[in-house]
C-alpha cells in the first residue's frame, strides 16, 4: 500500500525553497566570519582559483539549463529528453545549489571579518578574493536554481509524454 507524506507521495521530489539556502549562507557566513575573526593571522592565502572554477561551473550550468529546457519543451528541432538524464540533472542542481549556499556564505563572512583591515595589503588581497568567491558562489546557486527549474516539466505535459512520472 502507497504511504502518504503531509507534503505528498513519497519518494516524490521536491524543489529547493528559500529556506534552506538562506539558512546555509546565514550559518556559513557566521562560521566563515568566526573564523577568521579568531584565527586570520594563521590561516593560509586564500586561492583566487575558486573564483574562475565556481563561474565556470554556473556558466555551465545555465547553458545546460537553457538546452535542457529547451528539449523538455519539445522546441523545433530539438530531441526529446530521457527521463533519468532529466533526474540526473535536478540532482547536480540540488548539490550545486547547497555547495553556491555555503559557498556564499563562508566567503562573505570572510569578506566581512576583513573589511575593517583594508588598510593592509595582505587583508586587502584576501577580502577580495573572498568577496570575488562569494560573488561565484552566487552564480552557481543562480545558474543551480535555474538548472533545477528548467528541469520542470509544464503542466499538460504529463499527459502527452508517456515517461513523465506521474
Amino acid at each position: 500500500m502507497h504511504q502518504e507524506h503531509q507534503n505528498g507521495p513519497q519518494g516524490r521530489m521536491r524543489p529547493t525553497g528559500w529556506r534552506l539556502p538562506l539558512g546555509l549562507v546565514v550559518v556559513s557566513g557566521m562560521v566563515g566570519f568566526l573564523v577568521v575573526r579568531q584565527f586570520y593571522s594563521s590561516l593560509p592565502v586564500l586561492p583566487w582559483t575558486a573564483i574562475p572554477t565556481l563561474s565556470l561551473l554556473g556558466i555551465g550550468e545555465i547553458v545546460t539549463a537553457v538546452h535542457i529546457r529547451r528539449r523538455i519543451r519539445r522546441a523545433p528541432g530539438t530531441t526529446p529528453v530521457e527521463p533519468l538524464s532529466v533526474a540526473r540533472l535536478v540532482a547536480l542542481a540540488k548539490a550545486s545549489a547547497v555547495f553556491g549556499s555555503l559557498v556564499v556564505g563562508l566567503f562573505g563572512g570572510m569578506a566581512l571579518a576583513l573589511a575593517d583591515r583594508l588598510e593592509m595589503a595582505a587583508p586587502r588581497a584576501d577580502a577580495a578574493t573572498a568577496a570575488g568567491t562569494g560573488l561565484a558562489g552566487l552564480l552557481l546557486l543562480g545558474a543551480a536554481l535555474f538548472l533545477e527549474y528548467a528541469c520542470r516539466v509544464p503542466t499538460g505535459d504529463r499527459d502527452r509524454d508517456p515517461h513523465a512520472p506521474e
